[in-house]
């Protein structure tokens, strides 16, 4: 007789509760990451307000450092949130992180200006900063692991992809209601007020997504562990303990390497690097901006369910291959200065992009078991964004503005694309095989 091992049973989800767990997880990654697009459209203009007394370069750099600032704190959310949400449960870390989240961006619109109160106002706004870098530490790698633990095997990759779909849409949401008031109140009226606003309506975001995630169930997964106390004490310490564990944080390190170029690059940075470096309009900058999202939007599920169907490692590793050959041809046809050849650059590298965006976050979540999932998946995914994504527009400001060649993401996108694709040829891909509890 042939010995098998156990498998946990494959589950299936009705319609009503999938749709409810979608937008469980959807509604605060769309909270979380609304505020990108307002920072990444009203650099200038929060330059103006809190460091009024640099020049314009300077002032965007200052910005794009505090930006910067808040992503050494997510390992810590990671961290913390982690280990609570692997012994307390996915679903009240999930709740905690979206009121934390919504009250920091909030307050964001309410600070005084640096010509109220000086360097106390950018003090403040780093501040909070550090609150949503704290708070996205452990939304990013919760709301994952909640969709992936819910989801039907055979469909996990499809159901974390639309987390993704909200994270480019909430980013989309900013873009356009900054450049909408930009455009509407004028340059002075949004130094003087109408720059708070954006950062106000996270308000009612936060409330629809606390309303939302408070009427949901933990995941199958984590209730069974807890129910057979198979819960872990210590999830970190655990994971740090096993050799296979480690080995997998480390990957998870290096395979959100093109998470640098594409997300924080191509679109929070973008609209900045288009006006400020490529003397594009504030509408032109927009619309590029904007089609390249909404082409993100339409492939990131079709690479999702692709994943499913012929494993996670196959779609990031040609995504990898075709961002290093198409990074600097898209980028040279940006930096062209036409409208409808910018177009036709950023659209093709966000097509390209989401075969690594709409998989990355399922592969690491089946690297891990449920005992140490949100702990060891949150502190790898979070280190990387730290070291590569939220420092890459400050980088970019700074490589352009000192060496003057308006190429340098393009540079960027070959080196985390091959980063990337070397780190996912180490994997051993469980596309195919249900979630592990132990």
């Amino acid at each position: 007789m042939t010995a098998v091992a156990a498998q946990p049973a494959a589950h299936a989800v009705d319609p009503r509760t999938a749709r409810k767990v979608t937008l469980a997880g959807c509604v605060g990654i769309f909270a979380e990451l609304y505020d990108n697009g307002i920072f990444g459209f009203m650099a200038g203009t929060l330059g103006a307000v809190f460091f009024p007394d640099a020049t314009h370069a300077v002032q965007v750099q200052l910005v794009f450092l505090g930006y910067a600032v808040s992503f050494f704190f997510r390992p810590l959310g990671g961290i913390i949130c982690g280990h609570l949400g692997d012994r307390m449960g996915r679903q009240r870390m999930l709740v905690f992180v979206i009121m934390l989240i919504s009250v920091a961006t909030a307050a964001i619109g309410l600070l005084p200006t640096y010509a109220s109160i000086g360097v106390a106002a950018p003090a403040l706004l780093i501040l909070l900063r550090v609150l949503q870098g704290f708070s996205v530490g452990g939304e990013a790698s919760g709301a994952m692991t909640f969709l992936a633990e819910h989801a039907p095997d055979g469909k996990r990759g499809l159901y974390t992809s639309y987390a993704q779909i909200a994270s480019f849409l909430s980013l989309l949401t900013g873009t356009l209601i900054a450049a909408g008031m930009t455009s509407g109140l004028g340059a002075d009226a949004m130094e003087s007020y109408g720059w708070r606003i954006p950062f106000l309506l996270a308000i009612p975001l936060g409330i629809a997504g606390l309303y939302i995630r408070k009427r949901i169930s933990d995941t199958p997964n984590f209730t069974r562990l807890r129910e057979e106390g198979g819960l872990s004490k210590n999830p970190l310490k655990e994971a740090f303990s096993s050799s296979e564990h480690r080995r997998a944080m480390l990957l998870a390190l290096f395979i959100p390497l093109m998470n640098g170029s594409g997300y924080y690059v191509l679109f929070s940075y973008m609209p900045t690097f288009m006006s400020g470096e490529l003397h594009f309009g504030k509408v032109q900058s927009l619309l590029v901006t904007a089609a390249s999202l909404v082409t993100i939007s339409l492939a990131i599920p079709f690479m999702g369910a692709l994943s499913d169907r012929i494993g996670r490692k196959k779609v990031l590793m040609a995504a990898a291959i075709a961002m290093a050959i198409a990074g600097v041809p898209c980028y040279l046809l940006i930096g062209t200065g036409n409208v409808a050849l910018a177009l036709i650059g950023a659209c093709v590298m966000a097509a390209i992009f989401a075969g690594h965006t709409g998989v990355i976050h399922i592969l690491l979540v089946e690297l891990f078991p449920t005992r140490v999932r949100y702990s060891a998946y949150g502190l790898g995914y979070n280190i990387s964004s730290a070291l590569f994504g939220g420092t890459a527009p400050l980088l970019m400001a700074f490589l352009i503005s000192r060496t003057g060649n308006v190429t340098m993401p393009a540079f960027y996108a070959v080196i985390t694309a091959l980063g990337t694709l070397i780190a996912v040829s180490r994997v051993s891909d469980r596309a195919h095989l249900p979630l592990r509890d132990a």
